[in-house]
């Protein structure tokens, strides 16, 4: 009997870790093999084009550049959002626009 709580004990444990680890999936992340960045190196690039916390983040299929790119939502101090992209092939930054009243 002991042991079977102790088992227990030990798988309630790990069920309550588990739930507190964050999920690090994102929009997108089934089109990651095509990236040759990761979305890391993306999130990278567009903070330091615009400064902030990122809100929201996607790797999509959409054009201009290579047409696979990280698209970021990124709150900067001074408010509002930016919607920065960066393309997944070359790194290069494809947008940094302020988003309107219609965010897509």
């Amino acid at each position: 009997m002991k042991k079977t709580n102790a088992y227990f004990a030990i798988l309630f444990g790990i069920s309550a870790a588990s739930a507190a680890i964050p999920a690090f999936a994102y929009n997108g992340e089934s089109l990651a093999k095509g990236a040759k960045l990761t979305m890391q190196d993306a999130q990278s690039i567009a903070l330091a084009a615009q400064p902030g916390s990122i809100v929201d983040s996607e790797l999509e299929n959409e054009g201009g550049g290579s047409g696979l790119r990280y698209s970021f939502d990124i709150k900067p101090e001074s408010g509002g959002t930016h919607e920065v992209g960066v393309d997944a092939l070359t790194g290069k930054l494809l947008e940094n626009t302020v988003e309107g009243a219609n965010p897509d």
